[in-house]
């Protein structure tokens, strides 16, 4: 189950907190109040607990704790209405609750938001999934970037008490939604400002289910990119447009690996291996070994074998005439054979160093009617706008995200905050 709850996280770096609280005047607020100590009720009886190991069945926990077998039937049917017994993965806790000798009940953790609990008090077992409560709030993030949008967010003093998966969320977050107009590996500059509103579910421990930029900043060498959220068909599906409504998507990804590193350009270059000078007809990635590389556009996959130099090798073509090539893969993503169609953005291998290579790495190339093309050089249309029948929902939706947004500190206000420090 899933409750609403407005809290603003204030987050900027070295401006007053309130300056950022501010920013949620637009906004309702739930009136603060006092948490009452908590009261703890000791169940009767015990409880046994124990971790499913590998190659073990939870029927054999049940069979080692001691049920006979017409329990364990009973148990395991009433498990069958709300899982499968056979997909819980090793590491699972289940629980079993004792009293007087005689099974009352079982509770079995199927992940961070969901446990089956089995009630066997009336002597046939009944079961029941309890989804984690969760509520809904925002976070507010302003600053400037130093030597990588990364540092700027996961070291920012005021997202500090945020998990360290969540303030990962927010910079891959700022990545994908902006991976269309800037590469963040090659055209970050110091100096550089960003600024986010970014609505999360939140459990409990205050760790984050699922969340997205609600609206987002990025001024990059001067020029200022925007990206709003707005979902035209209602369906939880959205997308980001601009300030006027554009799509801030383009046919093509600026590049195929997330938060990577430009280690040789297209051109002419020495070849590390070969010792001699040639034309480089792709863009070089460093990575770690197994990091997922991304179809750069949706298209349909005309090659992948391993082939001399490029080692493990993909093709995908695509509309309009174009062809990417993504070289040296440790391996294919499962699914991926001639024939797929794949989607912008969808994993089709993972970086290696097989073929010609001197350690991992991936080669990426573009073709644009069969001669390769600078992909760092191309300027790609956006994709459709706002539809015109939803125009008048985006003009009142969008709004209050811009106010937001805009009410943060700006680049101006950062970097004078920056410059009497």
């Amino acid at each position: 189950m899933m409750t609403r709850q407005q809290i603003v996280v204030g987050a900027c770096a070295a401006i007053a907190a309130a300056t950022v609280l501010g920013a949620a005047l637009t906004r309702e607020r739930v009136p603060e109040v006092d948490l009452a100590e908590a009261v703890y009720a000791e169940l009767p009886g015990h409880v046994e607990e124990q971790t499913l190991s590998f190659g073990q069945t939870f029927g054999q926990i049940l069979e080692d704790a001691g049920l006979g077998t017409a329990e364990r039937v009973s148990v395991l049917d009433a498990f069958r209405a709300e899982a499968e017994p056979r997909r819980l993965r090793t590491g699972t806790r289940v629980r079993l609750h004792w009293v007087d000798e005689r099974l009352h009940g079982i509770q079995v953790t199927l992940d961070r938001d969901r446990t089956v609990h089995v009630d066997c008090r009336a002597g046939d077992c009944a079961a029941s999934t309890i989804t984690l409560a969760t509520t809904i709030d925002t976070v507010y993030a302003a600053g400037a970037i130093g030597s990588s949008l990364w540092d700027a967010v996961m070291s920012l003093p005021e997202l500090a008490a945020a998990p360290a998966g969540d303030r990962r969320n927010f910079v891959l977050s700022l990545d994908k939604v902006f991976q269309w107009q800037v590469d963040f590996s090659r055209q970050i500059l110091p100096g550089d400002t960003y600024r986010f509103v970014f609505e999360r579910e939140k459990r409990p421990d205050g760790s984050m289910r699922t969340g997205h930029l609600l609206s987002a900043e990025l001024v990059n060498n001067g020029k200022a990119y925007h990206a709003i959220w707005f979902d035209p068909n209602g369906d939880g599906d959205g997308t980001w447009y601009d300030l006027d409504g554009q799509s801030v998507r383009r046919a093509f990804l600026m590049k195929p690996i997330e938060l990577s590193r430009i280690s040789s350009r297209f051109g002419m270059r020495h070849h590390p291996i070969l010792k001699q000078w040639r034309n480089h007809n792709g863009v070089d990635y460093a990575a770690n070994r197994g990091t997922p590389v991304q179809s750069t556009g949706a298209g349909v996959v005309v090659r992948r074998n391993r082939s001399g130099t490029y080692g493990n090798v993909i093709d995908v073509r695509h509309p309009n005439g174009f062809l990417t090539r993504y070289a040296h893969l440790n391996g294919f993503a499962r699914g991926i054979s001639v024939g797929s169609r794949v989607s912008q953005g969808e994993v089709i291998g993972y970086v290696g160093m097989t073929g010609m290579a001197t350690g991992p790495h991936l080669h990426y190339e573009m073709h644009a009617g069969g001669r390769p093309v600078d992909p760092l050089a191309i300027e790609f249309p956006p994709e459709d706008p706002v539809p015109a029948d939803n125009r008048a929902r985006w003009e009142r939706e969008s709004a209050e995200r811009i106010a937001l947004l805009f009410s943060l500190p700006g680049p101006e206000e950062i970097r004078s905050v920056r410059a009497d420090q």
